[in-house]
């Protein structure tokens, strides 16, 4: 009986170890079999998808006729920095005692004047009768005496002009008498988003008709290449752009100028990951006015910023709660915003559209044309208003950001007060004649922190206005320092909104 049941558990057990393996071989070819489904229908996709190397040859095709190599000619004076063991010992030698024989001095000791050859690349953006506009950067045909056009077809102009120039925005159009060709077309940049797949197109290193690609790593870029006055709200890159490239296009994958490639960040000279392009939406409205007036004429409102977000303090100091906008420091003297705009404004939008920074704010205007009505959207003593204010025209080398910053209920803030006399209002070239006189800060002070000069009259501490010294320091002394103190200047620049704030 015994032996009975054993065989009986052991047939089973076997029966259910068959049954099982049989079981689980199914499952697996069950799962295998929608693997391989699945991965037949990722294939079919696949194949109904345009191959990515395919839609990058048609882009090159699209472009190669509008992309050109452009050699500059310069006359450049070499400067002491530049002459081989320039010493007094060197340009005796060379320089005076072989007059005509020196490489490096004239007949009269002095450094010699040469030729410089650069090369840069550019892009065909119009084409009209026989003529032909090309947009490229301004350093590379800057002091040009001469240039030489390259075409990837291999002719050579020797007629080009360049039609003007703008170094805040490194751009510049040339025009060539050139037929038969083939202008790229213009994209639109504001619709750029990172991550984006994009192609540089130029003459790095002189090699015409090459061609890259990579992605927009980030928008809104200031690398600090301009300078001071420049405007730079660049588009970042990881397609590789190198010496050569400065001046080329910057391509979507419809084959559309996005961008102008100018600069790359590298330590060593060549392509480390960063290069920036100047957006199209930008440069398509300087080609413009270049092509018709040779320079650019900027708008200006004539006020000196900071961002919200930046001077947090500050802005809610005013009762304003936003996050984002740009804060007025300072109304300059005979500017368009003077009796419109007041320190302590905040400006929130400009013709509709949101400001979110001073960066954003200053581009904007400066692409519009001098003359043409700014309607800014303000927050001032806690209410929204507007404001409409015809713009002027940006001088020179006028800068609209926010001054070096550096800031006492009259002594113990760091500041001595004194009422103005005549003289005084004079020397300093106030136009108010109230207030209380800034005649000396203490360096590292509160003041001093927070920008109060000599020469600054105080005339309103938070919402008093105060007409003498006294005043003043009797408003001042009513202040908790720790919480802030919002003071209302004049100086010589105009009017200006000062904080003061202690440490807490």
């Amino acid at each position: 009986m015994r032996v009975k049941r054993l065989l009986s558990v052991v047939a089973l057990a076997g029966a259910l170890a068959v049954a099982g393996y049989i079981g689980l071989n199914w499952f697996q070819n069950v799962q295998f079999a929608r693997a391989e489904q699945t991965v037949d229908k990722a294939r079919s996709k696949l194949d109904a998808l345009p191959d990515l190397s395919t839609a990058f040859r048609e882009v090159g095709i699209v472009m190669d006729p509008s992309v050109v190599n452009i050699s500059a000619r310069a006359k450049v004076k070499l400067t002491s920095n530049e002459l081989p063991f320039d010493n007094p010992m060197f340009r005796e030698f060379f320089g005076n005692q072989f007059p005509g024989f020196s490489p490096f001095f004239n007949n009269n000791g002095q450094p010699r004047s040469y030729d410089r050859i650069g090369t840069g690349s550019g892009v065909i953006v119009e084409a009209n009768n026989g003529e032909a506009y090309i947009v490229t950067n301004n350093h590379v045909v800057k002091g040009a005496t001469a240039l030489e056009i390259t075409l990837r077809d291999g002719r050579t102009i020797h007629n080009a002009k360049v039609l003007g120039t703008d170094p805040k925005s490194d751009l510049a159009v040339i025009e060539a008498k050139i037929d038969h060709v083939i202008p790229a077309k213009w994209g639109d940049s504001d619709k750029l988003r990172q991550g984006d797949r994009v192609m540089a197109f130029g003459s790095p290193f002189g090699y015409i008709g090459s061609m890259t690609h990579g992605m927009v790593s980030a928008l809104h870029r200031q690398a600090g290449i301009l300078g001071q006055y420049g405007y730079e709200d660049f588009i970042q890159t990881d397609a590789p752009i190198n010496p050569g490239n400065s001046g080329g296009p910057l391509v979507d994958m419809h084959g559309n100028i996005v961008g102008i490639n100018t600069a790359i960040a590298s330590d060593s000279g060549g392509f480390q990951g960063i290069g920036f392009a100047i957006p199209a939406n930008e440069a398509k409205q300087i080609y413009a006015v270049l092509k018709t007036k040779g320079h650019v004429a900027r708008g200006w409102l004539g006020v000196q910023i900071a961002d919200v977000s930046k001077l947090s303090s500050e802005a809610r100091s005013t009762g304003f709660k936003g996050e984002n906008g740009v804060l007025v420091k300072g109304v300059l003297s005979h500017s368009p915003a003077e009796g419109m705009l007041q320190p302590g404004d905040v400006i929130t939008s400009l013709n509709g559209k949101t400001v979110a920074n001073a960066q954003q704010l200053r581009e904007a205007v400066a692409l519009m044309a001098p003359g043409t009505a700014a309607r800014l959207e303000i927050y001032r003593n806690g209410k929204e208003q507007n404001a409409e204010i015809k713009l002027g025209e940006q001088p020179g080398e006028q800068s609209t950001s926010l001054p070096g910053e550096s800031a006492e209920h009259g002594k113990a803030l760091g500041m001595k007060l004194v009422d103005p006399t005549s003289a005084m209002l004079q020397k300093y070239s106030l136009s108010a004649k109230a207030g209380a006189l800034v005649t000396a800060v203490e360096p590292g002070s509160i003041a001093a922190q927070a920008g109060v000069r000599p020469g600054d009259l105080i005339t309103r501490v938070n919402n008093q206005d105060v007409s003498n010294a006294q005043q003043a320091s009797d408003a001042l002394a009513k202040v908790d320092i720790k919480k802030g103190v919002r003071l209302f200047v004049n100086n010589s620049q105009g009017t200006e909104f000062l904080f003061l704030q202690a440490e807490k």
